[in-house]
């Protein structure tokens, strides 16, 4: 997928602390949702679509990535 992140209005979760090691999220045309590395702004992102990014962040929610 192909996306024009050029105009992305990047932001970090109000929880994040003052520090560079954070995941940025944009909400892009048409739903979907970029994520990059606050680390390296002008590196890759990653795009979801809605769905993949319902599933995520209720993945996120019900503890599924948390470590056994």
């Amino acid at each position: 997928m192909n996306v024009d992140l050029s105009g992305a209005v990047w932001f970090k979760s109000s929880r994040s602390t003052g520090s560079k090691d954070c995941v940025e999220v944009a909400h892009l045309a048409e739903g979907l949702v970029g994520v990059r590395d606050s680390k390296n702004p002008t590196g890759p992102a990653l795009v979801f679509t809605p769905s993949e990014w319902d599933a995520f962040t209720a993945g996120a929610r019900d503890g599924e990535f948390d470590r056994p």
